[in-house]
């Protein structure tokens, strides 16, 4: 079966999925068959083998066999329900609780046998189990054979659940028609798409996971350098409509400017100008570090396109940045007498606003336009569209891009991004884009400190965000997840706050900001966090691309460990973007001292290009702590760092069959 047929087949058609499941499903962007199958696992377990009660030892998790006894009590209650009952095999007895469970009368029948897997703690005389996960002995003895999926989760939903539905998916539609080339599966070991979708999900072993993690990584990239082959053939040295000379509003505004730019500032811009002075179309991307002033830049650059009497557009993928950017546009055209028509579009513009700004662009009136995603939507049309800049490049699909640049009659594009990539794989990334780097930032930006505590020590960075606080300062803290579940004790953005709230005094506005928030409401957040509104923010890496607040001087990232410095940089940057002292807490809930090696690269330099290189060369080959580090590019289980090999040899390949 070809798998983009199953994007068309709801995920109610699984069996047992009704209403409720789908609904939970949803909160994870699970609507699909499709969606679900390439949920892939965050990291994978071990099951114990079963234990004795006799050689229960406290606080070790652990699994043991046991018969029911006829002790079974339940009580309810108006805000809760317990269940008690006994369990025994022949060396001895575990009393059990369970809360908020109430078909256990039902499933624990005296006399039945199950596993419970759990976490011991004494009880009187007796070890005990709260809350064990309970399994049937036949599944649970299957189960010992395979490493087990760990799925990120929404409460209400497990990963035994999950991985049932992915079971019944292959059952229902498997075999997946293969992608590869048959010499490439051959030349390299690849299994068939079939074999390693199944086998990401449910390894018999490490050899088995990273043989599929291997075989899909490489495909997402052959796939993506494919893409990247057609959109270079059709910009290779495409003859331009719109030629550009350097005009006196552009150099007089350049020479106004209360700074001096950086060497790197003006070399991007020099690059610029000599491709839109060339006659041939422009396609280059500006990399550059946080705050190294690639906005700047990308707006001297529309300023030359409208001062040539053109359009631009400019475009940022959240609401949020982009009316900051507009607003700071605005501002410098009001300070510097441009006499530039700037406009904004977004989702959430008025009907009435919207029609005015829509047709003003489609008549020419408007030189140069922000907004979101909704610069791409159909009834968008321009009079005289020259230049096309993309903020945080990586952030929009190829195809997205490419449909703001059909816009116009194919207009230079301007791309910016401020993820650093090791200039070593740069190149290859980068290929169908002339690159210009910026790697020296502007003389007035102020190093944030950066510190690194063990998670024993939170307090003492809660205790400094609150002194930061009551300074009237504003406050970042990052969680790798959403909420809790019972899989793992990585810190959640919900409980998170919660304890916050309780921790904080009242008059402390606690927020907080994820990725499955609709985007109205994420808008909404960023925008009270700009406001001074919310005094600390808890969120995911969602505000890696954030905003620009400057009163924001204090980041407390938890469990650091679990992102990519590369990440961690990103994150970093949200601080410091004032004139204010700023600060960074890296909690390490490792004991590893590999971890300690590679956090420690955040105290040596605030150069994201040294720390992408230090990523590279730290990163090896991968282990079963998740099939992609949070925030690497637009990958959904490749990593560029972790998987350099296969990434140059899919070019190779992508190459030869252009």
């Amino acid at each position: 079966m070809n798998l983009s047929d199953l994007k068309n087949v709801s995920i109610k058609e699984l069996k047992g999925v009704g209403d409720k499941n789908a609904s939970l499903f949803a909160r994870l962007g699970i609507e699909t068959v499709y969606d679900l199958i390439f949920y892939f696992p965050r990291t994978y377990k071990k099951l114990p083998p079963l234990t004795p009660v006799s050689e229960l030892r406290e606080g070790e998790l652990c699994a043991v066999r046991l018969k029911m006894a006829d002790d079974l009590y339940f009580k309810k209650t108006a805000h809760n329900a317990v269940t008690t009952v006994t369990g025994f095999d022949s060396t001895g007895r575990v009393p059990m609780t369970f809360f908020r469970v109430t078909y256990l009368r039902s499933q624990l029948k005296p006399g039945s046998e199950w596993v419970f897997l759990g976490t011991v703690k004494r009880k009187g005389r007796y070890f005990s189990f709260e809350m064990p996960e309970i399994h049937k002995v036949s599944e649970y003895c299957e189960s010992l054979r395979s490493l087990q999926p760990v799925y990120s989760l929404t409460k209400g939903i497990n990963s035994k659940t999950i991985g049932k539905y992915i079971n019944q998916s292959f059952e229902n539609y498997a075999p997946f028609d293969e992608d590869l080339p048959e010499y490439i599966l051959k030349e390299n070991g690849f299994a068939n798409k079939s074999r390693a979708l199944s086998d990401i999900h449910f390894p018999i072993d490490r050899d088995d996971y990273l043989n599929a993690r291997n075989r899909l990584s490489f495909e997402e990239f052959y796939q993506f350098f494919k893409e990247l082959n057609e959109i270079r053939k059709q910009y290779t040295r495409l003859k331009s409509e719109y030629t550009f000379i350097e005009t006196a509003e552009y150099a007089r505004f350049k020479s106004q400017i209360p700074y001096d730019l950086t060497e790197g500032q003006e070399n991007a811009l020099k690059d610029i100008l000599e491709d839109l002075s060339s006659g041939f179309v422009m396609n280059r991307l500006i990399q550059g570090d946080v705050g190294c002033g690639k906005t700047i830049v990308a707006f001297l650059s529309c300023l030359l396109c409208a001062s040539n009497g053109y359009q631009a557009a400019f475009m940022a993928p959240t609401e949020v940045l982009a009316a900051q950017h507009f607003n700071k546009f605005r501002e410098l055209n009001a300070r510097y007498g441009l006499n530039l028509n700037i406009a904004f579009l977004s989702g959430s513009s008025t009907a009435s606003s919207r029609k005015e700004t829509l047709k003003e662009l489609e008549e020419g009136g408007i030189d140069l336009i922000v907004g979101t995603h909704a610069l791409i939507e159909d009834r968008v049309n321009f009079n005289c569209l020259a230049l096309v800049v993309t903020d945080e490049q990586h952030r929009f699909g190829v195809l997205q891009r490419d449909t703001l640049s059909s816009k116009g009659n194919t207009p230079h594009v301007l791309s910016l991004s401020a993820t650093p990539i090791p200039r070593t794989l740069a190149s290859v990334y980068y290929t169908d884009l002339q690159v210009s780097v910026i790697k020296d930032k502007p003389a007035s930006r102020i190093k944030i400190q950066t510190g690194i505590r063990k998670a024993s020590e939170r307090v003492d960075g809660l205790r400094f965000i609150y002194s930061k606080v009551r300074e009237g300062q504003q406050a970042i803290v990052v969680c790798p997840m959403i909420e809790s579940n019972e899989d793992t004790e990585l810190s959640n953005v919900l409980d998170y706050a919660s304890y916050l709230k309780e921790l904080m005094p009242d008059d402390i506005k606690i927020g907080i900001l994820h990725g499955r928030m609709k985007n109205s409401e994420k808008n909404r957040i960023m925008q009270y966090f700009a406001n001074n509104d919310i005094n600390i923010l808890v969120s995911t890496t969602v505000i890696e691309v954030g905003i620009d607040v400057p009163n924001a001087t204090v980041i407390l990232i938890e469990n650091a460990e679990r992102f990519g410095l590369a990440t961690l940089h990103q994150l970093r940057g949200r601080v410091g973007r004032g004139n204010l002292a700023s600060y960074c807490i890296l909690i390490n809930g490792s004991a590893s001292e590999d971890e300690v090696e590679r956090l420690n690269v955040m105290l040596k330099s605030d150069d994201g290009f040294f720390i992408a290189e230090e990523d590279l060369r730290l990163r090896g080959p991968g282990d079963l702590a998740g099939v992609r580090q949070s925030g690497d590019m637009t990958f959904k289980i490749a990593d560029i760092y972790r998987d350099r090999e296969l990434f140059v040899k899919a070019k190779k390949y992508a190459d030869e069959n252009a």
